[in-house]
């Protein structure tokens, strides 16, 4: 049984050898295109920090088909990260070389010690509802109903200033 996926990439921190963010996510995607078919790939795109890393990152988002259910694949987004250097020290928010999150699939909904989709975070990042709008506008969030180009624009509406 084949799965589809979308997945959030991040980085932004260099690489040894592989140099900036940028080309992080660039090494990274084609990683992932071993795991299945890469349906479809958004550009990569610049974003402020979020908590206390002061590197800007680069960020990109990716649908993968691929026969892997939802664990089995995050252990192997785990070890990609492993392998681009990633050191988790059970710091949240710091520098990384390499962030991989699966945000949706085509199951719906999944909850387990350490694996939770839809990611949990995801409708309040720009930075990943961005690049996914570009290439999955029409997938559905399982908890809320709406689509990501929805879920976007409430995100990033202009709001009035308060009086």
């Amino acid at each position: 049984m084949t799965h589809t996926y979308l997945l959030a990439l991040g980085s932004n921190q260099r690489h040894a050898q592989l140099g900036s963010p940028r080309a992080v996510l660039a090494a990274a995607m084609e990683e992932v295109a071993a795991l299945g078919t890469v349906i479809a790939r958004s550009a990569v795109i610049d974003s402020a920090p979020v908590g206390p890393s002061q590197r800007h990152y680069a960020n990109a988002a990716l649908v993968l088909e691929t026969e892997r259910i939802p664990p089995a694949l995050l252990m192997v987004l785990q070890a990609m990260e492993q392998d681009f250097g990633r050191v988790r020290r059970g710091r949240e928010w710091g520098a990384r070389v390499l962030d991989l999150d699966i945000v949706l699939w085509s199951g719906g909904t999944w909850s387990t010690p350490g694996l939770t989709i839809p990611h949990p975070l995801f409708r309040t990042r720009a930075f990943v509802l961005a690049p996914a709008l570009a290439i999955a506008a029409g997938w559905r969030d399982p908890a809320s109903g709406l689509t990501l180009r929805h879920l976007h624009a409430r995100l990033t509406r202009p709001r009035p200033l308060p009086r």
